[in-house]
Parts: C-alpha cells; structure tokens; sequence
C-alpha cells in the first residue's frame, strides 16, 4: 500500500488536474438519477441524518433536469421508505434502532419527501422507491433504460460513499457510460465524500462539473419520442 501525507480533497484535486484514465464520455442517449435527495438527507437542521456539501446542490440538480427533458431523456429520482414493520429495509436495517435509523424512514412520512427545491414533473419524470443502497438493485430502471435505449447515465445525490457510489459500481457493471456530477452529490463528512469521487474518478466515472455535463447536453440531438 502507497503511502501519502496528502487529504483525501487534495488526492482528487491532483486527480483531476492529471488524470491518468482516460474517460468514459458520453454516448447517444443519457438518462439521469437523482439519488435519494429527500428530506431525511437534504434538510440540514431539521433531520440528523441530513448533510450539505455545495449550498447550489439542488439548484444545480433542476439544472440538470430540465436539460435532460429538453432533450427528451429520461430523469429519474429515487427515494428510501419503508413498510411500518421496517422488513423490507432487511438485514441492513439492524444496525441501529433509534428515531433516525434507516428504516424508521416509513412511506409518506416527512423524512422520505422529496427536497421542496427540487421542481420534478410527476407526469414525466420516474419516481422509484428504492429500499436498498443502489437505484438498480431490485428495481426496474434496468428495463426502462433498454426501453430507452440508455447508454449513458449521470448521477447525482447522496450520500457519495453510500448510494450514490453503489449506483455508479452498478451502473458500470451494466455497462453503461458513468458520470457523476461533483457539484450535485454530497456527504456527511468531507474525507469519505473526496476519497470516494476520488476511487469512483480513477475506477468507476467521470467526475465532471455541472457546466461540463450541460455542455455536453446542449450538443446532442434530441431524443426521438417512442
């Protein structure tokens, strides 16, 4: 194992200014996924369990979205809730048993809304309820991308070490193009939230700014409706 007297910020930020991969780029059909921008995890002062890395997060993440439905691709917001007994949430929902434990999330309680920032069209957009850390583990976004013809897929969310990277190892795995947007995803603390764009930049995706991802947006064709 190398050893560095560097942070885990100044480890990406050398990344980012020298990269040593080459990157994924975008494909022909993009979707993207919001991963779990709820309250349980966005309002800061409200909820324990909720962080804030870039104050623009959510500002940044409509951005996004209305891009994408612009050009016809689809967005996708996923969220955490569960049943009243907790049993869906399974085994990861043993670790701890207090008010702000993952499965005290229950379907339509504060916690599970979604940010009151963010604009979602309920008539467009895919709304997924995910029970466990991926947005494609037991869920039917895999198919709906076919449908679509999906090659590519940005991410967005929280938290970076937790959901967001899942998603990412799981969007790869499926052979898709990945990019993470670095101003829209957030942790509780800022070493694991760098070390993991670090490890997902070197292994898994593109980290890009918001700016680099709409410019890449505004150049493509739009999508033909099906």
């Amino acid at each position: 194992m190398e050893t560095s007297d560097k942070t885990a910020r100044q480890l990406f930020e050398a990344f980012k200014a020298n990269p040593t991969r080459k990157r994924f780029g975008f494909g022909r059909t993009p979707a993207l996924i919001n991963v779990d921008p709820q309250k349980a995890y966005t309002s800061v002062g409200e909820f324990a369990t909720a962080y804030e890395t870039d104050p623009k997060q959510m500002e940044y993440t409509n951005q996004l979205a209305d891009a994408f439905r612009a050009k016809g691709f689809p967005v996708v917001w996923t969220y955490v809730a569960y049943m009243d007994s907790g049993e869906d949430c399974g085994i990861w929902g043993t670790r701890s048993n207090t008010p702000d434990s993952l499965q005290k999330i229950k379907v339509g309680s504060a916690r599970s809304q979604f940010d009151p920032r963010l604009v979602i069209d309920h008539k467009r957009d895919i709304i997924v309820n995910k029970r466990m850390a991926s947005a494609f583990f037991e869920t039917n976004l895999s198919s709906i991308f076919t449908f679509h013809g999906v090659d590519t897929v940005v991410v967005t969310g929280g938290s970076t070490s937790g959901c967001v990277r899942a998603t990412v190892v799981d969007s790869l795995q499926r052979s898709f193009r990945t990019i993470v947007a670095e101003e829209c995803v957030a942790d509780k603390h800022e070493s694991p939230h760098f070390a993991n764009l670090y490890d997902m930049a070197v292994k898994y995706a593109d980290v890009l700014s918001v700016r680099e991802i709409l410019d890449s947006i505004a150049k493509m064709p739009a999508k033909e409706a099906r």
